[in-house]
């Protein structure tokens, strides 16, 4: 009979046991500060991550007037005025995404404005498009502020009519604002339902848990509709591959008011306009003139490209 070699040497296979037990030990460390490294970048880049200005945008032409002001903490900021805005007019202010600018809805905006008669603002975010500043939490709520106090004062804009409007990002920005002065409606394309929610599509365990001591994006949608006393419309994308679509349906589920939910077939993030077409425009018309809601959910077909 044959002795293994522990029994021969103890030592050696204490040794063995000692080299694996400090291995494990090891790895487990290195797993740990791996975490720890994830979370601290997280915490340390998350308005990166939530706000991204898209970087080297060359100049252009914008059939639109461009109007200045300043936020309360004194920051310049503007905005592109597109359509009539005579006193009494439908106003409506527009919050664009995360990785997009102002100028770029000018054409969307044209065909709203001759769509409705109303007249669209197109606010722009600090650190977006030339702008000073770095965006925040805490700013995007002050260059709301300073959007609506443009409407208000410079084109006198009545509190009972105006529409809020926001895509992806500005849907949340729109909602906050809500949350202070309350619009005619509250117009949301593509939004979702918490900044929480959407950190959870992060896969990184534990975020969701450490949420409230890491976070300083507080978006919640979800909870803002439920206290919202105007209507509230929401369209969304079954392919958006950003914000899923179910996001939207629960933002439009909380909402106590509810408008018209628009679900387009085959439409991803940025495309809704397009792919939707008609059976879109005509729900935004809908939504921004006051026309009655439709009572069901819709589901606008592909390919359907035109506008009103």
């Amino acid at each position: 009979m044959h002795c293994s070699d522990d029994l021969r040497n103890p030592g050696t296979g204490l040794a063995r046991r000692l080299r694996v037990n400090s291995t494990i030990v090891l790895i487990a460390i290195g797993l740990a500060l791996l975490y720890l490294g994830w979370l601290a970048t997280l915490w340390r880049f998350q308005e990166r991550i939530v706000f991204q200005p898209p970087a080297g945008v060359p100049a252009s032409q914008v059939p639109a007037r461009r109007m200045s002001y300043r936020a309360s903490d004194d920051t310049e900021l503007f905005a592109y005025i597109v359509g009539d805005c005579p006193p009494g007019t439908t106003v409506v202010l527009a919050f664009h995404g995360n990785a997009d600018i102002s100028r770029w809805l000018v054409p969307w905006a044209i065909t709203l404005a001759q769509a409705t008669g109303s007249c669209v603002v197109l606010p722009e975010y600090r650190g977006y498009d030339g702008l000073a500043g770095s965006p925040s939490y805490e700013s995007s709520k002050r260059d709301a502020l300073a959007a609506l106090e443009l409407v208000r004062t410079t084109l006198g804009a009545p509190r009972g009519d105006t529409i809020y409007f926001g895509h992806s990002l500005g849907t949340a920005v729109a909602t906050e604002l809500a949350t202070v002065e309350t619009p005619r409606a509250l117009v949301l394309q593509s939004p979702f339902s918490s900044a929480r929610d959407m950190a959870r599509r992060m896969v990184i365990p534990g975020v969701t848990v450490l949420w409230g001591i890491m976070s300083r994006v507080h978006f919640d949608t979800t909870t803002c509709v439920r206290t919202l006393a105007c209507p509230v419309w929401v369209t969304h994308g079954d392919a958006d591959m950003v914000i899923p679509v179910r996001m939207g349906r629960d933002v439009f589920a909380a909402a106590v008011h509810k408008g018209e939910l628009l679900i387009v077939r085959g439409a991803g993030h940025n495309n809704l306009p397009e792919v939707g077409g008609r059976e879109y425009w005509s729900w935004l018309r809908r939504a921004i003139v006051g026309e009655e809601a439709r009572p069901t959910t819709l589901s606008a077909p592909a390919g359907t490209q035109s506008a009103p």
